[in-house]
């Protein structure tokens, strides 16, 4: 081999991991004055994958000898490519994250992901866990072809998840890589059948003795059947009469959805504003929001006349324009523009909302909202938000431990 030419040689070291690997490693290099171009390193179940891309004049013979030496002497094995990964090469990097989410993820599901993406001529660059609880996430970083239609690339990814993810074994979300991804500031939640379970118009009703007729109605507005605010009026004026006592018995019978209290609590230790938008009523939305500590709430308020329900609403509905309207107000009040916005919601009257949104979210969700969310969770656990903005597993675990509050939950 002629010396003074400039090689690039790609570095692998595999074993047992432990103390000094990357020292010992990088001091056998430093010795042949090489030029670091690139490091990446994955420790697996305690085994490391190290990998080094470096450009030297020397000898590349004489450098994998040492270094080849100097790992063996720790009882690590080393692998060296002449010629790899030429500067320049991937320099665009990764454009888009997806999550793979599930309980459990089977190798099926995984490899017909992996397929789908192939199919595409989509890159993998990178794969790592981001959760084990309460569902089982990974992240793969991929790359999308470079072209002249960036955005029927983009439009094509989306739509083969979407499809794969309609098979129900996996949920599969997609995203940009970039500052946007990590800017977002401002986060609005539905509430009935999102932050809280059920509907609670319907337990109202169940007081009020006609609980069948209001699922019915309920059932139609959330699948985009029927105008939300006539259906809304509809199922109200059936609770005219109720004692206005009745709401405080909805409201401590509620149950939050799992993951909501650490969902909103992450949440505002990053620093977010959190809120919660509902065509439900404030009586009940109110002391929600509270509980969880939210920075405001919208909702409908009912009328009460002699300590009971009159079967009316007082001022405008909070329709489904309406809730895309309080999440515009919200952020203006909160100095967060709308691509750096989360919503995350389950019904159709959510559609604007979630359309409004930087990145809109449809937990458990009608077909009309998953047809125009940005996102899909099928899981009942709230907390996979966390893991669509970034967030890993660990991370919010080790948050709750510095708190004294790490506690997991069986399932």
């Amino acid at each position: 081999m002629i010396c003074g030419l400039r090689t690039t040689l790609l570095v692998t070291v595999t074993g047992r991991d432990k103390p000094g690997v990357v020292s010992v490693i990088f001091s056998a290099l430093t010795q042949h004055g090489v030029e670091i171009l690139d490091v990446e390193q994955v420790v697996i179940r305690g085994r490391i994958i190290l990998g080094v891309l470096v450009a030297t004049t020397a000898d590349p013979e004489d450098l994998q000898e040492a270094a080849e030496q100097a790992m063996a002497s720790i009882g690590m094995q080393l692998e060296v490519e002449v010629g790899a990964g030429a500067v320049g090469a991937n320099a665009r990097g990764s454009t888009h994250v997806v999550l793979v989410l599930g309980r459990p993820v089977t190798a099926h599901a995984f490899t017909e992901t992996t397929r789908a993406l192939a199919a595409l001529n989509i890159n993998i660059d990178a794969i790592r866990r981001i959760a084990d609880y309460p569902v089982t996430g990974l992240e793969l970083l991929v790359s999308v072809p470079a072209g002249d239609d960036a955005q029927a690339a983009d439009t094509a990814l989306r739509a083969t998840l979407v499809k794969l993810a309609a098979h129900g074994e996996v949920d599969l979300a997609v995203e940009r890589v970039g500052i946007a991804r990590r800017a977002k500031r401002l986060v609005v939640f539905d509430v009935d059948s999102t932050l809280v379970q059920g509907e609670v118009i319907e337990l109202l009703a169940e007081h009020a003795g006609c609980g069948a007729e209001v699922r019915a109605v309920t059932e139609a507005a959330m699948g985009g059947e029927l105008d939300f605010t006539q259906s809304l009026r509809r199922r109200v004026a059936l609770l005219a009469g109720l004692p206005a006592g009745v709401l405080t018995e909805v409201a401590n019978a509620l149950e939050l959805t799992p993951g909501a209290r650490t969902t909103v609590r992450t949440l505002k230790r990053l620093g977010f504003y959190c809120g919660a938008v509902s065509g439900g009523f404030t009586q009940i939305v109110q002391p929600v929001a509270e509980d969880l500590g939210l920075d405001f709430c919208t909702a409908n308020q009912l009328e009460i006349h002699d300590g009971k329900l009159t079967g009316h609403v007082i001022g405008p509905v909070v329709d489904r324009s309406g809730k895309a309207d309080a999440l515009r107000q919200a952020a203006e009040h909160f100095g967060v523009p709308l691509a750096q916005c989360v919503a995350v919601g389950d019904g159709a009257n959510d559609i604007d909302m979630l359309s409004t949104a930087g990145l809109g979210v449809a937990f458990n969700a009608k077909p009309a909202l998953r047809e125009v969310a940005d996102t899909a969770i099928t899981q009942p656990f709230l907390d996979i938000v966390l893991f669509v903005l970034g967030v890993t597993r660990d991370e919010v675990e080790a948050a709750d431990a510095a708190d004294g509050m790490l506690r997991r939950v069986p399932l």
